[in-house]
């Protein structure tokens, strides 16, 4: 299990490249060190810089800032965003992401926390404390060693170098506790916390129920279902369209299915991942529907997941995520060998995971008009209690604690 050790020589030129202004952005790093480490200066970011105020570091920002108010602590959080227009709470400076302002802030900090890489180059300081909260509980796709030959050189490169400064990665599971080890080719410290943007699934479900509707201006009655494709190579540059071909989901027949078999009016929340939402200012998508609602700008996906009925994908792992939040969980696999061929052998078998799985929009609609609710809730809690799954709503005040400690 490894890299593709094969290079040819433009890979090599470009690593060279790379490492080389690696080289060069260290320095700044170590011209910062003239300042001094601040133990209360908490910096955040998600998905470099790309993301908003999402994933676990946002609940762990909330705690932190409740605690403050309770006078139970006194941190000051700085919020690393390649695009600073995004809102944020008032107590949050948001600083624009740029060699000078991370090599100043990080190396100022006396704790960092992120839901993937840094930034290759990142130098930290002695007495400094790196958490990664990783942004997924379990995962269907591989990732890292997991890939094997299909992990770009410069791809293992760069996650081995972050997983060297890394001090703690949060776990929600013992599947987790194993997998981090070549997932993430890291082997350091694992502690059990739970993961921080499970909490308002189990905290949170009645109060976002509401918000989410009273915020798209639709019924309190309506009924949600989550579509969330994962990021694909397919989709990168923002080229792809989520719904313009044949093997794509056909959301009036979606929506139709859903209601024959639930009852209600549903309503299709569509969201892309951060990184190529990022990239788009609107989602266009082949059918124009009223009750199709791209939220693919929200930065949390999670509280649509609190709010929402059921949820749809083909590999993301939200759809562990919807399973703890009690919802059905559906997946849409229409390239799936396709997408081994180019990502890897799965991480499970979606055919021994407690949701249905369909390859075309006939089995999907089959496939929602046979859920059994009953049976899905065994699976599931059969599922969790394999994967030793302990999430219980209290992660973000567990790894506050360990800021504290630390602190």
């Amino acid at each position: 299990m490894g890299y593709n050790e094969k290079s040819d020589l433009s890979e090599t030129i470009y690593i060279a490249k790379r490492k080389w202004k690696a080289f060069l952005h260290s320095l700044v790093y170590y011209t910062c060190r003239i300042f001094p480490i601040d133990h209360k200066k908490v910096v955040l970011w998600t998905f470099e810089g790309d993301g908003g105020y999402g994933c676990s570091p946002k609940y762990i920002a909330e705690e932190i800032l409740k605690q403050n108010r309770e006078g139970r602590t006194n941190f000051r959080i700085i919020w690393l965003l390649n695009d600073i227009s995004k809102p944020f709470p008032e107590e949050i400076t948001k600083v624009k992401s740029t060699l000078w302002s991370r090599a100043y802030h990080l190396s100022t900090a006396g704790t960092w926390i992120s839901n993937s890489r840094t930034f290759y180059g990142t130098r930290k300081r002695k007495n400094q404390c790196y958490i990664q909260t990783w942004h997924a509980t379990m995962c269907i796709k591989p990732i890292g060693k997991y890939r094997g030959n299909r992990l770009p050189k410069m791809a293992y490169i760069v996650s081995k170098y972050d997983s060297g400064l890394i001090n703690y990665v949060l776990s929600g599971s013992s599947w987790c506790d194993h997998m981090y080890r070549d997932g993430l080719i890291y082997n350091g410290k694992i502690i059990k916390t739970g993961t921080p943007r499970c909490d308002v699934l189990l905290n949170q479900k009645e109060e976002k129920h509401k918000q989410m509707r009273a915020e798209y201006q639709i019924p309190q009655d309506a009924k949600i279902l989550l579509y969330a494709p994962t990021f694909r190579g397919g989709s990168q540059s923002g080229q792809r369209s989520v719904n313009t071909e044949e093997s794509t989901v056909d959301f009036e027949r979606l929506t139709e299915a859903l209601e024959k078999r639930f009852g209600g009016t549903w309503y299709i929340f569509l969201r892309l991942h951060p990184q190529l939402a990022a990239k788009m200012e609107k989602l266009q998508v082949g059918q124009k529907s009223e009750r199709l609602i791209d939220v693919s700008q929200r930065p949390d996906m999670n509280e649509i997941i609190a709010g929402a009925d059921a949820f749809l994908t083909d590999y993301s792992s939200a759809i562990f995520e919807a399973a703890m939040a009690g919802i059905p969980g559906f997946i849409y696999a229409d390239d799936l060998e396709e997408y081994i061929v180019d990502r890897g052998d799965l991480m499970f078998d979606m055919y021994q995971l407690p949701f249905l799985v369909a390859v075309d929009n006939d089995e999907l609609m089959e496939r929602i008009g046979e859920f059994d609710e009953e049976k899905y809730k065994r699976d599931v809690e059969e599922f969790m209690e394999r994967v030793g799954n302990m999430e219980d709503g209290k992660a973000s005040e567990r790894v506050v604690d360990v800021i504290k400690r630390k602190a």
